[in-house]
């Protein structure tokens, strides 16, 4: 006889679900993933300090290399040159030391104290100061320099230059003549030279200034500086022939005196032989005469 066999209902799988400790399975959930920035921190760790530091140099690197190619690039090209400040210096000599200054470099990478230097070396230029007007222009805003005196050069020429001994340029027709002009001047290229001729241009201001004021100026025609210890002048007009020697000091009252004797001379015959005047005697003035070959000297005492 067999035995009774039990029957499992297939429809219904609750018994199967509830397992063997009876209560229901829940599903699992996953941790959140991390975030990237998290990773590569997480990561980063690991590296090397020496990798990181190498890893650091090339992204340098590359940046400068990237910065060289934006700033050579037509983008920087010099295109627009201002310029404000100027009466006498040469806008085109500006404009050509701008353009052959920043032309290779372009704007974004030029030496702006550089190219000043250079504008500064060109006659009138006293200052340049430049900046950028990116992406292609460069401003240019000088200050010129003051013509103080003419020089009669070695060679016969008329050159302004300022209180500086710095040249400036020929006088031109159209330029208001000084009141008289000066000689002497060290012609050597020179720091020495350049302080000696600084001195000149002072005591040249010095002496414009005291006989414009005592009305002496329009008896003067240039005054020759070469040696300080030894000022003479040139007189002008119909005593052009006329030398006043001066000397190192009093000028002023020592021209006013010369004159004086010169104007008394002229009403006597020994007038038209007058050579020189010399007021460094003392206090009598020695008035040269010429006679034939020769110089005579007389010492008056007016």
């Amino acid at each position: 006889m067999r035995d009774p066999v039990a029957v499992q209902k297939v429809g219904n799988r609750s018994g199967i679900s509830k397992g063997r400790s009876g209560v229901g399975q829940r599903p699992v959930r996953r941790a959140p993933a991390e975030s990237i920035g998290a990773r590569l921190k997480s990561l980063l760790g690991y590296v090397p300090l020496a990798l990181r530091i190498g890893v650091i140099a090339v992204i340098l690197l590359i940046g400068f290399v990237g910065y060289r190619a934006a700033a050579s690039a037509s983008f920087f090209q010099i295109r627009r040159i201002e310029t404000k400040g100027t009466a006498r210096a040469s806008i085109d000599e500006i404009q050509a030391v701008v353009r052959r200054d920043v032309g290779q470099t372009g704007v974004w990478r030029a030496d702006l104290q550089e190219l000043s230097n250079h504008l500064e070396r060109l006659p009138w230029v006293r200052t340049a100061v430049v900046s950028r007007v990116l992406p292609d222009g460069i401003r240019v805003r000088i200050t010129e320099r003051e013509p103080k005196a003419v020089v009669r050069t070695s060679a016969g020429r008329f050159i302004w230059v300022d209180d500086d001994a710095v040249y400036l340029g020929e006088m031109s027709p159209t330029d208001q003549m000084p009141a008289f002009f000066l000689r002497g001047w060290n012609e050597d290229d020179s720091a020495a030279a350049q302080a000696e001729n600084r001195d000149r241009v002072a005591r040249f201001l010095e002496l414009q200034r005291d006989w414009g004021t005592q009305g002496l100026s329009e008896r003067v025609s240039e005054v020759n500086l070469l040696d300080l210890r030894d000022v003479r002048v040139q007189l002008a007009g119909d005593d052009s022939q006329i030398e006043v020697r001066l000397g190192s000091q009093d000028q002023s009252a020592r021209l006013s005196k010369a004159l004086t004797v010169l104007d008394a001379q002229r009403q006597t015959s020994r007038g038209p032989l007058i050579s020189y005047i010399d007021l460094t005697q003392g206090k009598r003035a020695i008035v040269g005469l010429v006679t034939g070959n020769h110089t005579v000297a007389e010492s008056k005492n007016e």
